[in-house]
């Protein structure tokens, strides 16, 4: 499978906070919030969507090729990933620079505050397909990026008829209505979350059917109720794959997309794509940290298989995939 995963590469610090932040809200001073939350610990991990989204299909089998701008401190990130089984050729290094940073703080319910800095992620604005890579991939993944990138890889991806999945996530609160609309259309799969769908609905002025009319696929994911895919009209409902161990919800949707892009680049049908894609966010929301899940290939099927009966179609997994 050649595939490209365009977006952000970054550092994550991730933060415990052992209350509500809920807790600590007064609606009649929402005008004038200022808040500071005492954090219990604080971890520093690998990170960035799209070395998040790359990093899974990695583990998964694949060698996606991994497509953004990082800082002067990449070099030890690179060779990680290239361990992996990730393509970093396609990471344009700029060393004037620092990689993109993440700060997340999680509280007792999994609700989480975040905030963001570019860094060298600021700079992809100017960095094309075209650039990164001398062929036509059979797939681009474009993730949160800086907004003019991601613009302009939407926009490059049709005029080159290359098929693309929309996934704009954290940066749905940055981007207009008009942007969302412009972004997605043509896209063979837009991917979000619930809350992120109703902020898109609420700014384009669209119905999840208006959407889905715009793109081939509609991913919706659910936390854990699942997600909800919609396809020509029709809606599927795919539940999360259980687990008694949620630690920490960063990343937990990379993972998903990793392992439904994998079903659905196979030709399985978007049903079993959503529940591979489940297990793949499971093994991230059991850990600290978006990329410190580990599992075999084998270790992979035998865990669905407590759930599922997938006759046999993912034997197919055992035969790697790999890019050109």
């Amino acid at each position: 499978m050649n595939i490209i995963v365009t977006g952000s590469i970054a550092y994550d610090y991730l933060m415990q906070f052992p209350g509500k932040f809920t807790d600590n809200f007064v609606p009649e001073q929402m005008h004038q919030v200022s808040l500071s939350f005492l954090v219990d610990e604080m971890t520093k991990h690998w990170g960035g969507v799209a070395a998040n989204i790359a990093y899974s299909m990695a583990l998964l089998g694949m060698r996606p090729k991994l497509m953004g701008t990082a800082g002067r401190d990449f070099p030890e990130y690179r060779r990680r990933l290239d361990e992996v089984g990730v393509d970093t050729s396609t990471v344009k290094q700029i060393d004037e620079v620092f990689t993109a940073s993440f700060f997340c703080t999680t509280d007792q319910e999994n609700n989480q505050i975040a905030s963001f800095y570019a860094g060298a992620m600021g700079l992809a604005g100017d960095y094309t397909l075209a650039d990164a890579y001398n062929g036509k991939p059979e797939m681009v993944i474009v993730s949160p990026n800086d907004p003019a990138a991601m613009t302009n890889l939407t926009q490059e991806c049709r005029d080159r008829d290359i098929p693309f999945i929309y996934d704009p996530s954290q940066q749905v609160p940055r981007l207009t209505g008009d942007e969302l609309a412009r972004d997605m259309q043509g896209a063979h799969a837009l991917i979000v979350n619930a809350y992120e769908a109703d902020v898109i609905t609420k700014k384009t002025g669209m119905s999840l059917i208006e959407i889905n009319n715009m793109v081939d696929i509609l991913v919706i994911t659910q936390g854990p109720r699942g997600c909800h895919i919609y396809q020509n009209g029709d809606l599927s409902k795919v539940e999360a794959f259980p687990t008694d161990e949620r630690i920490e919800p960063t990343g937990v949707g990379d993972a998903f997309r990793a392992g439904f892009i994998y079903g659905m680049m196979s030709g399985w049908s978007l049903e079993l794509a959503a529940k591979v894609g489940s297990l793949a966010a499971t093994y991230v929301l059991e850990q600290i940290g978006t990329q410190s899940h580990h599992y075999t290939i084998d270790e992979f099927i035998a865990r669905f298989r407590t759930q599922y009966d997938d006759e046999g179609v993912l034997d197919a997994m055992k035969t790697p995939n790999s890019t050109a």
